[in-house]
């Protein structure tokens, strides 16, 4: 029964993922994942295991989360990663779930923010958190 939930949940979700990537050559992967790391679905290039990116997404949002506590920041809203070879973006989806995102360093990082913010938003409201 989980497996045939997750497969439907994995359709849901894949085509908003794709959608986000086609928004600019320089996105390069998504995936969506519980708070707790477990992944939900995911559009991820070459190699990547999603299984291992939701545990060490979800252990970077504990540590972010604890911070943002620490120094009386309010509710986390996003954590922005930035590497010389790209940017990883993390926001909430709802209160369960998190969107991952990853890009190539020269990309508009406001317009990251915003579609990242959006499609949230929508994946918010197709699982229904």
């Amino acid at each position: 029964m989980a497996d045939l939930q997750k497969e439907n949940l994995d359709k849901l979700v894949r085509p908003i993922l794709r959608n986000l990537n086609s928004k600019s050559e320089d996105m390069e992967a998504s995936a969506v994942m519980s708070r707790d790391g477990l992944s939900i679905a995911s559009v991820l290039g070459e190699g990547v295991d999603p299984d291992r990116l939701g545990a060490m997404c979800a252990a970077l949002l504990g540590l972010a989360d604890r911070t943002a506590d620490e120094l009386e920041r309010g509710d986390l809203k996003l954590v922005l990663l930035h590497g010389s070879k790209g940017v990883l973006l993390l926001v909430h989806v709802g209160t369960t779930h998190v969107l991952a995102l990853a890009a190539k360093p020269k990309i508009n990082l406001g317009m990251v923010l915003l579609e990242a913010k959006k499609t949230a938003e929508m994946l918010a409201s197709t699982l229904n958190v």
